[in-house]
């Protein structure tokens, strides 16, 4: 019965020591968000109606794979499943003030250097093809984007502001193998595709420049994939298409 009490007061003196550490936490903070209401970084940002900025993007990046009927016909591709892999970026933000609350966003140029692949399971490896039963085939694709966004912001909090965006993409394959007479052990990949992003992202405004995390998911709604009946790595597989999560670090003026 006594350890059951001096449990359930260390509980106590625990959850008293939480409360004052959070009481100490919530004052600092006030005291803070105070201050950054009285000393605001470039207060008439908000009021300019172009404004530009760079951006640098992290990707995690996979396929969404629908199988063809030849799938189920065939005697040595057992398996097929997208891996997730990760890619990085760069681009131009331009970004348009419509009122205080909606702007219009364009990324351009935007480049993406990523690298998609697609786990095979074989039955029958043919080692002369330097094939093995499990083996990963590799599309490397370098990206040239125009996203076109809406932004919705909130009001501004000091130097902080919370917005959320969604929008169109269109981008072309820079490397892409469609056209290749010889790509024997490629899954090729159209040149163009269209897809829609949606997301949200966080301003911080500093003395000469705003910074904003932001992440979004970015996914094609058209199917790259460019079949060939003669590929053993192709003619298994129907559509194909892009699947992305972007994490972008903004540096605006």
């Amino acid at each position: 019965m006594f350890q059951i009490n001096l449990f359930g007061n260390k509980l106590a003196r625990q959850f008293v020591y939480s409360l004052m550490v959070c009481a100490l936490f919530l004052g600092i903070s006030t005291g803070a968000t105070a201050q950054l209401r009285n000393t605001l970084n470039m207060p008439d940002n908000d009021d300019k109606w172009y404004h530009i900025g760079i951006v640098i993007m992290g990707t995690s990046n996979r396929f969404q794979i629908s199988q063809h009927p030849r799938f189920l016909q065939s005697d040595s591709v057992m398996v097929t499943n997208p891996n997730n892999s990760f890619g990085f970026g760069i681009g131009g933000m331009h970004t348009f003030r419509i009122s205080n609350r909606f702007e219009a966003r364009v990324v351009f140029p935007q480049l993406l250097f990523v690298n998609k692949s697609i786990n095979y399971q074989l039955k029958y490896a043919d080692g002369g093809n330097d094939e093995k039963p499990v083996m990963d085939q590799n599309v490397e694709s370098i990206l040239l984007g125009v996203p076109v966004q809406l932004k919705l912001k909130s009001d501004r909090i000091g130097n902080f502001r919370v917005y959320m965006m969604g929008g169109v993409k269109y981008e072309t394959d820079l490397s892409s193998k469609a056209n290749s007479r010889n790509a024997e052990n490629f899954v090729k990949l159209r040149k163009s595709d269209f897809g829609i992003e949606a997301g949200i992202g966080f301003n911080f405004y500093n003395k000469m420049f705003i910074f904003s995390p932001e992440i979004k998911i970015s996914n094609g709604i058209s199917n790259v994939h460019a079949r060939d009946e003669n590929l053993k790595f192709s003619n298994v597989i129907d559509r194909v298409q892009s699947r992305q999560i972007i994490f972008s670090i903004i540096f605006e003026g």
